[in-house]
């Protein structure tokens, strides 16, 4: 990340959410089942026989199978309007989920965590005396008991209702629109971090950046990792904290009292001489490189696909929303679609797409020319700009583009 100033504590950082009220309450006896067949979007699926809508047609012998890439998978689904939650239950197939979160939204772009569950051991889950609202909910793993992905026969949302009516679902066809078709698929997101790689880091192969570290005098301290986590700009602070929890005692455990001193400025007190070696230590960890993948997910891939498909933009935009919020953090990617929507319309809201997609990357280009360290545009106007005028809206390989002088092809 390149700006997202997100002020944090102790614990895993609460990133792009609003607050719900949620607290705990007694069993309803009257919760009516509200998520049966509602629409379903999934971060990925492994054939079309088991897509996320297979989650909710109500039928425990079809499942939700995710793909096989690595990091975090979720189901996001659709109530259809804003609900009360009192129950949710999780009917899990082998390859269940050893962590995860259940989270609400009213919009489907900012979240709030409703549960989180640690040391799961499948089979059935019924968590009850739940209390909030929202009109969707997501079911976001994060820790998998199988190397295959995780797999889910049922989730089942209860509340008082009364639920809201639903399309019917064929369970044979894929549960992802076809504007979320794009980055959603493994092989369209591995092609989104390898471009991210190649402007970040120079290289394609994103998977050998788990141990860079330096400072690049942007004033954000120091940058780090696969996508550039900063010690200045909250991100780096919010990623040594996971892998802290995950794993207490690491190599980097220490130097969270400085990184919290930091957050915000370039200062390197603290952590100098042995921050960086000790960084560099840690991306032997397998841990420390699974924590990484998750906390761009959570908190950059994951939101700036989701905005990008509720404005029904294809894998070009999710992509042109997932990399400006790599540089200028979630806030400064809402920003700049703000910018945009004062001259064109999201296909969302019946607009034109290229044209959008045109204004989205001429305010892109605007506020990365505000500050001199990023005044060279090269990965939005012979990359992402070349692909727009190529008509390239699916980001179909094979692509040709350049960065900083530098021809990349995959």
């Amino acid at each position: 990340m390149r700006a997202n100033m997100v002020a944090l504590g102790v614990g895993v950082a609460a990133v792009c959410t609003v607050p719900l009220a949620i607290t705990m309450t007694a069993d309803a006896s009257a919760d009516v089942l509200l998520s049966r067949r509602h629409a379903v979007l999934a971060s990925s699926a492994k054939d079309t026989a088991r897509t996320g809508a297979m989650a909710v047609d109500g039928d425990t012998t079809t499942r939700w199978t995710s793909g096989t890439n690595p990091g975090s998978q979720w189901l996001r689904l659709d109530l259809g309007r804003a609900q009360a939650i009192t129950r949710v239950r999780l009917i899990w197939d082998a390859s269940f989920a050893r962590t995860y979160r259940l989270q609400l939204s009213a919009n489907g772009v900012t979240w709030t965590d409703l549960h989180r569950r640690t040391g799961g051991d499948g089979g059935i889950d019924d968590i009850k005396r739940l209390r909030g609202s929202g009109r969707y909910v997501r079911l976001l793993a994060t820790q998998r008991a199988q190397a295959s992905g995780f797999s889910l026969r049922e989730l089942q949302v209860f509340g008082p209702g009364p639920a809201a009516a639903a399309a019917p679902v064929t369970t044979r066809s894929a549960s992802v629109p076809p504007a979320a078709a794009g980055l959603a698929t493994p092989a369209k997101k591995e092609l989104a971090l390898r471009l991210v790689s190649s402007a970040e880091n120079s290289t394609l192969d994103w998977r050998e950046e788990f141990d860079y570290i330096e400072d690049i005098g942007d004033g954000r301290g120091y940058t780090a990792g696969i996508v550039g986590f900063c010690s200045g700009t909250s991100d780096m602070l919010a990623l040594v904290t996971e892998y802290t929890r995950r794993s207490p005692g690491n190599k980097l455990a220490k130097y969270l009292p400085a990184l919290r001193a930091v957050d915000g400025s370039d200062s390197h007190k603290g952590l100098d001489p042995g921050f960086t070696a000790a960084w560099r230590a840690a991306a032997a960890d397998p841990v420390f490189r699974n924590t990484q993948e998750d906390e761009r997910d959570r908190m950059y891939f994951d939101p700036a696909v989701t905005l990008a498909v509720a404005d029904g933009l294809r894998a070009l935009g999710q992509f042109a929303y997932y990399d400006a919020a790599v540089m200028h953090g979630m806030s400064g990617l809402r920003e700049i679609r703000a910018a945009a929507l004062q001259a064109a319309k999201t296909p969302k809201l019946g607009g034109d797409e290229t044209v959008f997609l045109e204004r989205f990357l001429d305010a892109r280009v605007r506020e990365m020319r505000t500050e001199e360290a990023h005044s060279d545009v090269s990965r939005v106007e012979t990359a992402q700009r070349t692909f727009l005028r190529a008509g390239n809206l699916d980001l179909n390989a094979p692509l040709t583009w350049r960065v900083y002088g530098d021809r990349y092809a995959a």
